[in-house]
């Protein structure tokens, strides 16, 4: 029976970090580890790239810096690809970081998508794609637009010496 006034398992960061290593020793804090390798390391190197590749095409000849219009759209798109890659594995650490102790019901990260695409189908990998996309595009654009702004900032400064 669920009721709408249950108490949260934990009562704040410090007191989550003191029950799971209580409840799980010290690996409990570093499930989903694997996953979350996987996601970060390809959609960064697909974030990077795809910002500079678009920078690089969108930028007219002659100019050796992007446009705001430029960086908005480089930005966006490459937040937008860099998460279309990263919310499979997305999924797949969170299940794993949510598998009670007392359950297991993952071995590792191959078993936790053999069991969730076998149990839901393939589409359980792209759950909250579109959000995710909806929210990366204006995210990403502010995230570069500040990024180039800092550059040619610390540029001013560091070529009037």
């Amino acid at each position: 029976i669920c009721t709408a006034h249950s108490k949260p398992k934990y009562r704040g960061s410090l007191h989550c970090l003191k029950v799971i290593a209580k409840e799980e020793g010290f690996g409990g804090l570093y499930k989903g580890c694997s996953a979350l390798l996987c996601r970060d390391c390809s959609s960064s190197a697909i974030y990077f790239l795809t910002y500079s590749t678009l920078c690089d095409w969108l930028t007219p000849a002659g100019k050796n810096k992007p446009g705001f219009l430029v960086v908005l759209l480089s930005g966006g798109f490459a937040g937008v690809l860099a998460w279309g890659l990263a919310t499979p594995m997305d999924v797949l650490k969170s299940r794993m970081q949510v598998d009670e102790s007392g359950q297991h019901k993952y071995r590792g990260l191959i078993h936790c998508a053999r069991q969730s695409v076998r149990e839901e189908g393939v589409k359980v990998l792209f759950k909250g794609l579109g959000l995710n996309c909806i929210r990366a595009f204006p995210v990403n654009m502010v995230v570069f637009v500040t990024y180039e702004a800092v550059l040619r900032f610390t540029d001013h400064f560091t070529n009037k010496k």
